[in-house]
């Protein structure tokens, strides 16, 4: 059996994943091969690392600080983005609540971030370096339009990948993973509607027509997507963990309450699936045995 893990990104309703992560290290739950989105993949190396409690310690000590976000920081020359990415991707990690480079490097899976190509809309599944080196793959991940400038990886500049992929659950099944856990960030039945801000976008972008493309299609796309998806999960193919509420928490909230709540719904769904997610794995092992 291959196990793969799929994080939806969200911006900082991610915390709920964070709670999910938690309750997977106690479990002592990980996964062969890891695949997130934005703040799935900025989350998710924490819980690859299997620093228990770390993710939430982010939230809660750094989302209020104001270096850490703010408009500030998206109308300053050198930053020009809304989250101040070298506290967040720099000082924070390296510094303030260190990430443990040396653990990440033993996880024996394969690890990648999505982002997408600025001059084509297309999804590129990057390799998530195992040293201070995945800086510039984690925030070319999370380069929310707008918000963030594009950021340069090797040869290519991107943007956020959840433009081009939201849920990279098909690409999980093309990476050979048999039994595949994907985490939402939004409710079940959730509709994605077009973004107000796309006249801006349209006009930001103009000179990458694949760009303004697939922003035009992201919400048509996603929408699909979770339709696949919810057929994939009633079939029994992957297994999904979604909240049941976000509790009205957006992608900039810095109420500590509002998100240490959400973490907690991410503790409570994790704990509540468990055992059907543990007699999902057991079946994938199963299948396993009869092939041989």
């Amino acid at each position: 059996m291959k196990l793969g893990m799929v994080f939806e990104g969200g911006a900082n309703r991610t915390v709920f994943s964070c709670g999910v992560m938690d309750v997977f290290l106690q479990e002592g739950l990980m996964p062969d091969y890891f695949i997130g989105v934005s703040a799935g993949i900025a989350f998710g190396v924490s819980y690859l690392s299997g620093q228990m409690g770390r993710n939430l310690e982010v939230v809660e000590k750094y989302l209020p600080d104001r270096r850490y976000m703010g408009v500030r920081h998206l109308f300053d020359r050198e930053e020009k983005a809304y989250y101040n990415t070298k506290f967040v991707f720099d000082e924070v990690p390296n510094r303030l609540l260190p990430f443990d480079y040396e653990a990440f490097a033993r996880f024996p899976g394969r690890v990648e971030a999505v982002a997408t190509r600025l001059h084509t809309g297309e999804a590129a599944y990057l390799t998530v370096p195992r040293g201070r080196d995945m800086r510039d793959t984690l925030v070319a991940s999370c380069s929310l339009p707008v918000l963030f400038p594009p950021v340069k990886v090797g040869n290519h500049y991107y943007l956020d990948g959840g433009i081009s992929d939201s849920i990279p659950y098909e690409h999980a099944i093309a990476e050979g993973c048999d039994r595949i856990i994907v985490v939402l960030t939004r409710e079940r039945g959730y509709v994605k509607e077009t973004e107000k801000a796309v006249g801006v976008t349209n006009r930001l972008y103009r000179k990458y027509p694949g760009i303004v493309e697939a922003l035009g299609l992201r919400a048509e796309r996603y929408n699909a997507s979770m339709e696949k998806l919810k057929t994939l999960e009633s079939g029994g193919e992957v297994f999904v963990i979604a909240p049941e509420t976000t509790y009205g928490v957006g992608r900039t909230e810095a109420d500590t309450k509002k998100l240490r709540r959400l973490y907690d719904e991410g503790v409570l769904i994790a704990r509540r699936q468990m055992e059907a997610l543990r007699t999902y794995l057991g079946a994938g092992e199963n299948r396993q045995e009869e092939k041989r």
